[in-house]
């Protein structure tokens, strides 16, 4: 399953150059181009990632069935609009970094490295130990972007990334706290 996702980024970054999706734009942000690349390489995966957590947790949401449905709708429903800010703001970065943000569903769906959600389930607690399993794996995901912006010496992306993952290590407790005992 890695080696196939892996076959698939490279694809991806190979239709991307011939699509000129990988093109920078001019900008008088003073970071030097092959890290804006980098930068904007990095931003555009957890574009990707984000955009797949938030449609599986709206998938969730859309979805939850039994006995604690209303709560979990609207926490599932909370947690979808944090990730779509947190798009947003992924995105804007990239752009103002002078690349270009590769957020469509289609795009996202590509590049995305998490698990797709079950589609065999509809308890609450099911889906609840599902969005955890993503929450969890985006969370260190975003960490260790947190880290290669660092290295990269981007303060502003690793400062974005790092407000992302607060939130999201915070979120992965509220649904962590629905399963445990």
């Amino acid at each position: 399953m890695a080696k196939e996702k892996g076959k698939v980024r490279l694809m991806k970054a190979k239709t991307e150059a011939a699509n000129g999706l990988d093109r920078t734009f001019e900008t008088s942000i003073a970071i030097p181009p092959s890290t804006r690349a980098e930068m904007v390489a990095l931003l555009n995966q957890h574009l990707a990632d984000t955009s797949d957590l938030y449609s599986q947790t709206k998938q969730a949401h859309w979805n939850v069935k039994g006995i604690h449905f209303y709560p979990l709708h609207l926490l599932f429903d909370q947690l979808a609009e944090k990730r779509e800010d947190e798009a947003d703001l992924i995105a804007e970065r990239a752009t103002a970094l002078g690349g270009y943000a590769t957020g469509t569903i289609r795009m996202a769906a590509t590049a995305s490295r998490l698990p797709e959600l079950p589609t065999d389930i509809d308890a609450g607690v099911d889906y609840v130990r599902a969005l955890v399993d993503r929450y969890a794996l985006h969370a260190n995901n975003t960490r260790q972007g947190i880290d290669q912006a660092d290295q990269a010496g981007d303060a502003d992306t690793a400062d974005l990334l790092t407000e992302i993952s607060r939130e999201l290590d915070k979120d992965l407790w509220f649904l962590q706290a629905h399963v445990q005992e």
